[in-house]
């Protein structure tokens, strides 16, 4: 600024002090404010107050909310002393200040010290304006005395802590601080807080990340100035001397993104916003996202839930294994609420329902032979049949066929209840459950699995998950009996672990999808409850892909991370029945559909060949016949007539027959029989 433009100011500031009372109160009152209220950014918090992230204003910017009560005291005390001493007592303008500033620079020629108070940088601030002009230099004044008048000081400084540049696209002091040094302005070094009273006076020129040694230089400055103040010993001076100036700008916190964005979408006019999430938990877990990813194909994904199944509470949610844009991860989808097919998951809550109604207990004997109900077949996943085997052993081997049994018996739509009643959303396949579901034939989002299984964890009473306040209120629905959710998940926690995992540790169940599309893994202890799924969130196949190889080491881990020690599970009800199948009643020994009065034993003859509607030409050496087990000696009949009887062999043939349809049928020694239909051409 030239010396003639100084004096000028002067002169105004001189020709304003003499105005009559009445016509100065005129002048001020007459000022049109600039808006008082800015936007700032939209923050998002962890239960304790945590920053999680923080996104920019419309315009670009970091441009955070703060009080004065949010900052060092230290600093407000520096800024106050360097800039505007007489703050609290000026109403807007200090003469002393900018007569001083005139004669200093008349007598040097230059620019020596300035005379604006921090009021007026407030209202340069608000309006955009620049010093150098006169005009701008009396509209600020005026703006300032305007300010006073309708604001406290603490206000006024509320504001220009709010507005304050701190280089690039920095504005205010909880912006500045976490750019610069990472961490909330509450609590600040000399040395920090003096960089941060120079900064604004010239925030592109002294930005420490590109002009470190003008920072540093302007930093000096200011604590040798607070030195000849008096308001910081020598020795305190020497010692921020030595501290070093910053060198890059710190990246914002960006803990949580999905959740973030959720809380941000589902409240768009809401700038603060507070979860239930454990930032330190939260960091750890989406570390250990990345690291479970490693030497995998670079199109997989994760998703890990943690919650506490007492309280409801989501402690950690991690959507993917980072913001990874438009690369083959997809990191950008939140896996924990895509709808996936839960595999063997959803098994435990079956067994629980029959023990429930009485079907069975854990010790009940089922058989694990093939079945067809219709055209439906199931299998296991390897196709073997393990003949009889406990309940708990189906369980823990998770079986298909003894699991589908029981689906028969119960319902599908039962079970599709049971989920809906613990609050899940479940899809299923033309809107109607079939006995798949239990095998995991519909569609269900990983938080949604979580909470089931919190269920099971709080003794078969559904506990709502949530992420933010407020809780879920209500009475807690009861969707199992606390003796059957006891025996789940005593028998899961009989599962073996991972290698090098604690045993009974966890009450846990793996599952893979068809076609190795989702590997699973989901578990509780005696307070918390957790979720994990690997794939491709595209849904492709992962061929090799199983959830107790992939999802159960990740499961384990993250409890390890949240606690040394586990939390127990709880002991039985006392109404438990724990006792051998041959201490059980005779009706639970062995589990008996409902239909196996009409339904033949297992070593009942079967006529394998023809199959039943077969078409085959007549041929002179006869029809070949075969069957599968029974007691012989068979009788072969065709149309109620014997054809053979006493044959001891499994294979045989049919003369005499004629074209058309014919019944053919096989009676064992026990008179057990077996038919089929067929058309002879």
């Amino acid at each position: 600024m030239r010396l003639d433009r100084l004096f000028l100011v002067l002169v105004l500031v001189l020709t304003v002090g003499g105005y009559t009372r009445d016509r100065l109160d005129l002048w001020v009152d007459a000022t049109q404010l600039p808006p008082l209220l800015s936007e700032t950014s939209t923050e998002v918090r962890d239960r304790t107050g945590r920053l999680l992230r923080v996104y920019t204003v419309a315009d670009g910017r970091w441009r955070l909310a703060v009080t004065p009560g949010q900052v060092d005291a230290g600093f407000l005390d520096m800024l106050i002393t360097y800039e505007d001493k007489r703050f609290h007592t000026h109403a807007g303008i200090d003469l002393r200040a900018m007569v001083r500033a005139a004669l200093q620079a008349a007598w040097n020629a230059e620019i020596i010290s300035g005379g604006s108070t921090l009021t007026m940088q407030v209202a340069r601030l608000l309006e955009q304006s620049g010093t150098g002009q006169w005009a701008g230099k009396l509209r600020q004044m005026r703006v300032a005395l305007a300010l006073e008048r309708k604001l406290t000081k603490n206000q006024i400084l509320t504001l220009y802590l709010t507005h304050a540049p701190y280089g690039g696209n920095i504005e205010g002091i909880r912006a500045a601080t976490l750019a610069w040094f990472g961490k909330e302005p509450h609590r600040l070094t000399p040395a920090e807080a003096a960089l941060l009273v120079a900064l604004p006076q010239s925030p592109e020129a002294r930005r420490p990340d590109r002009a470190h040694a003008a920072a540093r230089a302007a930093r000096d400055r200011v604590l040798d100035r607070i030195v000849q103040a008096d308001r910081l010993s020598a020795e305190a001076a020497n010692a921020a001397l030595t501290e070093p100036v910053p060198t890059a700008r710190r990246a914002f916190p960006a803990i949580a993104p999905h959740m973030a964005d959720r809380a941000r979408t589902a409240a768009p006019g809401q700038t603060r916003h507070q979860l239930t999430l454990d930032a330190t938990l939260q960091t750890k877990l989406e570390t250990l996202a990345q690291r479970a990813l490693r030497g995998l194909p670079g199109n997989l994904s994760v998703a890990i839930v943690l919650a506490d199944h007492r309280s409801g509470e989501i402690l950690a949610s991690v959507g993917s294994a980072g913001l990874v844009g438009a690369d083959a991860r997809q990191g950008f989808i939140d896996m924990t609420q895509a709808l996936r097919s839960p595999g063997s998951t959803l098994k435990p809550l079956v067994y629980g329902l029959a023990f429930d109604r009485g079907l069975v207990h854990p010790q009940t004997l089922i058989d694990d032979r093939p079945v067809a109900f219709g055209r439906y077949a199931p299998q296991n996943f390897d196709g073997r049949f393990r003949g009889e085997v406990t309940v708990t052993e189906a369980l823990r081997q998770s079986l298909n066929i003894p699991v589908i049994l029981l689906m028969n018996e119960i319902g599908p739509a039962h079970l599709m209840d049971v989920l809906r009643r613990t609050g899940a959303q479940a899809a299923m396949p033309g809107d109607r459950a079939g006995l798949a579901v239990a095998l995991g034939g519909i569609g269900i989002n990983l938080t949604d699995l979580v909470q089931a299984y919190a269920a099971l964890a709080q003794g078969g009473q559904a506990v709502p998950l949530y992420w933010r306040d407020p809780a879920p209120t209500g009475a807690r629905q009861r969707i199992l009996s606390p003796s059957a959710a006891w025996q789940v998940g005593d028998i899961l926690a009989g599962l073996t672990p991972p290698p090098n995992a604690p045993r009974r540790a966890l009450a846990f169940k793996t599952g893979t999808s068809y076609g190795h599309r989702d590997a699973w893994a989901v578990g509780y202890d005696g307070a918390h409850v957790a979720g994990v799924w690997i794939g491709r969130p595209d849904g492709t196949p992962v061929p090799g892909a199983f959830g107790g190889d992939l999802a159960a080491p990740v499961l384990f881990e993250s409890f390890q991370r949240l606690k040394e020690a586990r939390d127990p599970l709880p002991a039985p009800p006392p109404e438990t029945l724990i006792v051998s199948t041959a201490e059980l009643p005779q009706p639970l020994r062995r589990f008996t559909p409902r239909d196996a009065v009409f339904t033949a034993a297992p070593d009942a003859p079967k006529l394998i060949f023809p199959p039943d509607g077969a078409r085959l030409a007549t041929d002179e050496h006869g029809l070949p016949v075969k069957v599968r087990d029974g007691k012989p000696p068979f009788t072969w009949m065709a149309n109620g007539t014997p054809l053979l009887t006493g044959v001891h062999t499994r294979q045989a043939q049919l003369k005499g027959l004629s074209a058309g349809f014919s019944q053919l049928s096989v009676i064992d020694a026990r008179g057990r029989a077996s038919r089929v239909t067929i058309r002879l051409d």
